[in-house]
């Protein structure tokens, strides 16, 4: 008896990526491994017929928040990881495209030569087109995160989920590098982050997704399989919805 192909939980995701991700053990810039590693998470997923959007953080190259300790100007400095994440992006697409994974690297801003700018319709049909959308320069605007960028853009390119990226297997509710016995997290509602502040996205990506009715899963990026197994609809890390 033949047996039935697998059928995924989602259609359409956003994966909420750290610059962090990209950096090897010198703690900053770009490691190639890793870009082999998410590249090849990426076209597990694809391969089951999944749409898959990315918006990646700049932290691994400039951290607006330390540059502004150093005396650069909140806004310049926020501009200028902005731009982190345009370097990020073109590192992406470039190992997606040596994993034979079609992929269009879109940003905020324009940047002609480089990237095309975003346009949520053209991202939908670059999706339904079955490529990955990388999406950079954040919302465009300084004073706002990567973490709220993943949030709109899911709801405007109509995603069933976003899934964000950490070092962590879930949601504590304290560092569990530092406290042994922190609680972990199997299911949380928006209003329990919300209330427990928790630090899983920044507080305005929590209330986008809550008022986009957009769920959330938080997982362990470092473990291999663990994106595809959220496609296929497994329980893996914490899972934030209106509960």
């Amino acid at each position: 008896m033949e047996q039935q192909a697998i059928q995924p939980k989602y259609r359409r995701i956003l994966l909420k990526l750290s610059g962090e991700a990209l950096q090897g053990d010198n703690l900053f810039g770009i490691d190639a491994s890793k870009l082999a590693r998410i590249a090849q998470e990426l076209a597990s997923v694809t391969q089951l017929g999944v749409q898959v959007a990315l918006v990646v953080g700049g932290g691994n190259l400039i951290r607006g928040a330390d540059l502004c300790v150093s005396g650069i100007d909140r806004v310049a400095a926020d501009q200028m990881g902005m731009l982190a994440t345009v370097i990020n992006g073109l590192a992406l697409r470039d190992a997606f495209t040596r994993k034979f994974i079609f992929a269009s690297l879109m940003s905020a801003f324009s940047i002609p030569g480089m990237t095309e700018t975003y346009d949520h319709m053209l991202a939908r049909e670059k999706l339904a087109q079955g490529k990955v959308v990388i999406l950079v320069g954040g919302t465009g605007n300084p004073l706002v995160t990567t973490d709220s960028a993943a949030a709109l853009r899911g709801i405007e390119i109509g995603a069933d989920i976003v899934v964000k990226a950490t070092k962590v297997d879930a949601v504590c509710s304290d560092d569990p590098i530092k406290n042994p016995e922190a609680k972990r997290y199997t299911h949380l509602s928006y209003e329990e982050v919300l209330e427990k502040r928790l630090g899983v996205m920044d507080l305005t990506s929590i209330l986008l997704c809550r008022d986009g009715g957009l769920p959330i899963r938080v997982f362990n990026m470092n473990k291999q399989g663990g994106l595809k197994r959220i496609a296929l609809g497994e329980d893996v890390g914490t899972l934030i919805d209106n509960g």
